[in-house]
């Protein structure tokens, strides 16, 4: 009998943990021609399979690469579809002098500019490494890539050429059909787990950024919608076993964040339009808002993974405290249809959150062992 996939686990995580040490050294020494590809990328077998096994030693059951052959959590994957190119803004996180926590609501990331015709290489972006990761564990190999969203939020009209692609609808054309063929390509590799990463959907709920979408001309009130239809054609022809979910971030950088702003704004067409699987929700500080939104969560087998408790700091949340998070959530959709999971990754970029390793696998356990006594039985 086959297993069935239940993912988004019990238990659950976003993905990236913090790059060791002697990766971001190789990682330098590979950008100023010190440190061969052939080598950078031996380091980075050698460190992927020490991440899998501290994660299967948590008791988690998802498992991913942690991020370790990417520089951040979108560039990477965006930049490899042709016809694409990350374009910077000029303000390097890593340099401001912000203190910790603080949200910070001029900062502008990299932006994605579609200078041609978007192709797919051939083979697809993650299929090598996701080839590599499965043969690592027995569990769940879980893989993540930024959400087709983010190739149109952060431009609009104005981050797409218009000699390449003179009509806006040729473009969401051609994003559903390079997404489509990586999930099949992941698909085809055996990839049960994956989760797009979407930090637009949280964007429109912070008021700043909405007038932000304004300025580019576009309409933050349609574009939820124009974010479900992109999403839910590009995993139309995914496998029926294959489990797809959807992370929202308000930012996660040198523990920070950039945006602000309960999700009323999006939760009933996030929730009813979305044929995902799965939404991992930040809910660690009161930047994410109340509850409520959840009330939008129509029952059945979706899944909600509550992220209250946080991968910026190094304390860990007292067990009951958390568990009534969890109670006041229950107010609003079943419990049955939740998760638990720390509300982002540990290292959303190379820099990483400011804790330690042995903290960060801390917290990855205080998760395991909190949704063992919430959901007692279950993965």
């Amino acid at each position: 009998m086959a297993t069935v996939n239940r993912a988004p686990f019990r238990a659950d995580h976003v993905g990236s943990f913090l790059r060791p040490k002697e990766l971001l050294d190789a990682r330098e020494g590979f950008r100023t021609g010190k440190v061969t590809r052939e080598a950078l990328t031996e380091l980075e077998d050698k460190l992927v399979r020490d991440v899998v096994k501290k994660q299967e030693a948590t008791g988690i059951q998802a498992i991913t690469d942690g991020d370790f052959r990417r520089q951040s959590w979108s560039g990477d994957f965006i930049s490899a579809i042709k016809g694409v190119r990350m374009e910077s803004s000029g303000d390097n996180p890593q340099q401001r002098a912000t203190p910790v926590g603080q949200v910070v609501q001029n900062w502008q990331p990299p932006s994605p500019k579609t200078f041609a015709k978007m192709e797919l290489p051939a083979g697809g972006i993650q299929t090598k490494s996701f080839n590599f990761l499965k043969g690592l564990t027995s569990r769940t190999a879980k893989t993540t890539i930024p959400s087709p969203s983010m190739l149109h939020f952060r431009g609009g009209r104005g981050g797409v050429d218009a000699a390449a692609y003179p009509d806006m609808d040729k473009f969401f054309e051609d994003l559903i059909a390079v997404y489509a063929a990586e999930v099949k390509a992941l698909a085809d590799a055996g990839c049960r787990y994956l989760q797009l990463d979407d930090t637009n959907l949280a964007y429109l709920c912070d008021p700043k950024l909405r007038d932000r979408v304004k300025s580019l001309g576009e309409d933050p009130d349609k574009l939820p919608a124009l974010y479900a239809k992109i999403i839910n054609g590009a995993i139309a022809n995914r496998p029926s076993d294959m489990r797809i979910t959807v992370h929202l971030c308000r930012g996660n950088s040198l523990s920070r964040g950039h945006a602000e702003g309960g999700y009323e704004p999006v939760a009933d067409a996030m929730f009813n339009l979305l044929k995902v699987d799965g939404f991992f929700l930040e809910y660690d500080d009161g930047r994410s808002g109340d509850f409520a939104p959840l009330r939008f969560v129509p029952k059945g087998n979706l899944r909600v993974v509550v992220g209250v408790i946080t991968s910026k700091f190094a304390a860990l949340e007292p067990k009951d405290q958390i568990k009534k998070r969890i109670e006041e959530a229950a107010k609003y959709m079943p419990l049955d249809q939740m998760c638990l999971s720390a509300q982002c990754g540990f290292a959303s970029h190379t820099g990483g959150n400011l804790i330690t390793e042995d903290e960060q696998w801390a917290k990855l356990r205080h998760v395991v062992e909190i949704a063992g006594e919430v959901w007692p039985g279950e993965a």
